[in-house]
Order: structure tokens, then C-alpha cells, then sequence
């Protein structure tokens, strides 16, 4: 005889929330849906960092809120042109039979250019808040944004 498990059915209901959210976050995002999760996930603590920053400075401003979530609104839209002008660029390739597949990764760069843009966000909002942020972290995210930022041409 069996002994009756409580948890099972907590279980297997929070198994199926989460597997039906990925599979729509995959479905709509592809498969490297976790990054536009994490660049979200990225916004809300900048705007989150942002907040506590002015806080801790008594320079809280509602107008100035309102404009960081614009700002994070406009990234968005951002992302959205890039990967559309990667996607267009790609049917105009079939249409004159041109292989213009590479123009995918506008979308990817501008992608990771604004994730290491709201990281080091974070880390400023911090500094200013007066947390010690390590220093491999700063000098890290500058090295990380010289290569994804990084001129075609040499210098």
C-alpha cells in the first residue's frame, strides 16, 4: 500500500504552470527566451535601484520615475526594430536571392549592448545609493561593453 503524499498535486500543479509559461515564452520568444526574460527581469531592478538611490539621496522625483520607465519602454522598442529590420532584411535576401541571414544579429547585439547597459545601471545606482560594488564587476562590464559595443573599424 501506498503512503499518501501530500505535496504531489502542489507539485504537479506548479510543473505544469511553469512548463505551460515556457513553452509559451519559447513559442513566442524562441528558444533563447530567457534573455528577453532576464532583460526584463534587468529593468524592473534598475528602476527598482533607481528608486531606492533617490530615496536614500531624498531626491525622489516622480516626473523623473515616470521617465526611466519610458526610457525602459524605448529599449524595448528598440529590441523590437532591430530584430524586425534583421527579419525584414532577411525576406528581401529571399526575394532577390541574397543570403542575408547575418543581419540577425543586429537584433542580438543591440540585445546584449542594452543588457550590459542596465547591469551597469545597477552597479551605478548602487555607488550612488553608497553600497561598495566590487571593482571586477565595474572594470568587468566595461570590458564586456568595449567587445559588444567594438567599432568595425581598427583604431
Amino acid at each position: 500500500m501506498r503512503k499518501m503524499n501530500y505535496a504531489e498535486p502542489i507539485i504537479d500543479g506548479y510543473n505544469v504552470i511553469v512548463g505551460t509559461v515556457v513553452a509559451v515564452l519559447s513559442y513566442i520568444l524562441g528558444e533563447h527566451w530567457i534573455l528577453f526574460v532576464a532583460f526584463l527581469l534587468l529593468n524592473v531592478a534598475d528602476w527598482l535601484t533607481g528608486w531606492m538611490k533617490s530615496r536614500i539621496n531624498q531626491k525622489e522625483n516622480s516626473v523623473k520615475g515616470w521617465q526611466g520607465v519610458l526610457k525602459k519602454l524605448g529599449y524595448w522598442l528598440m529590441v523590437m526594430v532591430a530584430f524586425g529590420a534583421s527579419a525584414v532584411f532577411i525576406e528581401i535576401g529571399k526575394a532577390i536571392s541574397i543570403d542575408l541571414g547575418i543581419t540577425t544579429l543586429l537584433g542580438w547585439f543591440v540585445l546584449a549592448s542594452l543588457l550590459v547597459n542596465e547591469i551597469r545601471s545597477i552597479c551605478e545606482n548602487f555607488v550612488e545609493a553608497g553600497f561598495h560594488v566590487p571593482v571586477i564587476l565595474i572594470k568587468g562590464l566595461e570590458v564586456a561593453d568595449k567587445i559588444v559595443n567594438k567599432d568595425s573599424e581598427k583604431e
